[in-house]
């Protein structure tokens, strides 16, 4: 984004002020020329010609480096962030010497390529200097035969070679744009890719409503699922009711890889699904805006993800105009309240970027007060009491019964303490279901 955006902004600006300004200079000083008729008109167009050869010659050489020159600038960014972010554990492993070596890699092929294409760059300001100093001569050698002749005068000589100076300098201020332009283009067509890309999910062209009424009761209908360009379906034939005030369970028979998160993210459209149907209140999901869909569910993920600002900010997130009093409702179940009394601002407290500044658990019952805060008919929760102790999930899933009654509640997990008092558990054993029913 950085990179490639800065270099289309860069020619961008060089283009507006210099492609105006050249073919007025050019043109002007060729009008001049002609009105001059001093016969010295070859001089000009001889060193054009010179020049676009000269320009021709060091593009063909430099350009295919500078069409690479985008990628290794993408290659040390890449190497760089993942040392910063995996800091810990490079260490941990001992692994400094062979990560400095790989950012030394990626960076040396960056200074080659650069240290090329400038060096390439280095001949054209000389050869110019040495075609515009060649022209004066020219112009003078050529002039000083009419001038003792008495066919011209001494003045038309100078004013010509002004003229033709001119002439060049806008030849040049061109060839100078074009130089930088390959590596624009390749910017630009990158960033290009990204603004054209097409999202997988789109909403139907005349979204269904959901009635008044609507209870939120969530059914899995014959569902398959596979990831796009994958060879085999990861979710197989899965069916099931998850219905309002009862709460589903679902538990792998293995801790990962069994497809427990897949499915939960069927439900708010993060993919689509393949075979099969998931409705809500009967609606097939995809015939409801995502909006719409997304307005009723509640979703705590796997991993607590905060958002900078203040606790406040964070657990009114999904409901912005909620009050005061359902905020502290919420951290309350959540069992965040303890935590957040403590603290000096309270409420007001600041989160910073990314939550690192709350530890694990915290995080994870801001998650869980942000979702009840909205107060929505479906919940979802992605293994969201794994980094909680075994205390504090049991007073939680108590007062979280009490306040979803009327809600239905699916909830992935990994202990089976958590599922015990599910009125429906699904065991998921690669991608099947091997079995539905109470503890």
């Amino acid at each position: 984004s950085t990179n490639d955006i800065q270099q289309v902004q860069m020619v961008t600006a060089i283009f507006l002020r210099m492609l105006l300004y050249a073919p007025i200079l050019g043109i002007g000083g060729v009008l001049k020329v002609v009105n001059t008729g001093a016969g010295m008109g070859w001089v000009i167009v001889l060193a054009v010609l010179v020049i676009l050869g000269i320009v021709g010659v060091l593009m063909a050489i430099a350009m295919p480096k500078f069409q690479k020159m985008q990628v290794l600038v993408d290659k040390v960014n890449l190497v760089s962030r993942e040392i910063l972010t995996g800091l810990s554990v490079i260490r941990a492993f001992g692994r400094e010497k062979t990560e400095e070596e790989r950012f030394d890699k990626a960076n040396r092929d960056l200074t080659k390529t650069n240290l090329f294409v400038n060096r390439v760059m280095t001949f054209m300001m000389p050869v110019m200097m040495l075609i515009m100093n060649a022209v004066s001569v020219l112009t003078i050698y050529s002039g000083s035969y009419a001038v003792d002749s008495g066919s011209m005068q001494v003045g038309d000589v100078m004013a010509f070679i002004q003229y033709a100076m001119q002439i060049i300098m806008s030849f040049l201020m061109i060839c100078m744009i074009s130089i930088m332009l390959p590596r624009a283009a390749v910017a630009a067509d990158r960033v290009d890719e990204i603004l054209t890309s097409r999202t997988a999910i789109e909403d139907p062209k005349t979204p269904e409503k959901l009635e008044e009424s609507r209870k939120g009761e969530v059914k899995f209908d014959h569902v398959s699922f596979r990831y796009p360009g994958a060879e085999e379906d990861v979710l197989h034939d899965i069916s099931f009711t998850a219905k309002p005030g009862q709460t589903t369970a679902i538990i792998g028979t293995g801790p990962t890889g069994s497809g427990k998160s897949t499915m939960i993210n069927l439900i708010p459209r993060f993919y689509d699904v393949t075979e099969g149907t998931i409705t809500l209140d009967g609606k097939d999901i995809r015939t409801i805006s995502q909006h719409d869909l997304r307005d009723e569910l509640g979703y705590v993920p796997q991993k607590g993800v905060l958002f900078s600002g203040t606790i406040e900010s964070n657990i009114l997130y999904g409901n912005p105009d909620g009050s005061e009093a359902e905020m502290k409702e919420a951290a309350e179940i959540a069992q965040a309240t303890e935590f957040i009394e403590e603290k000096h601002k309270k409420y007001e407290s600041p989160i910073a970027q990314g939550g690192s500044n709350v530890s694990g658990g915290q995080k994870q019952r801001l998650s869980i007060a942000r979702a009840i805060a909205k107060k929505p008919k479906v919940y979802i929760f992605d293994d969201s009491f794994s980094a909680l102790d075994y205390k504090t999930d049991v007073t939680l899933r108590a007062a979280l019964k009490e306040k979803t009654q009327d809600s239905t509640v699916i909830i992935v997990a990994q202990r089976i303490s958590t599922i015990l008092h599910a009125e429906q558990i699904i065991v998921l054993d690669d991608g099947k279901i091997a079995g539905i029913g109470t503890h």
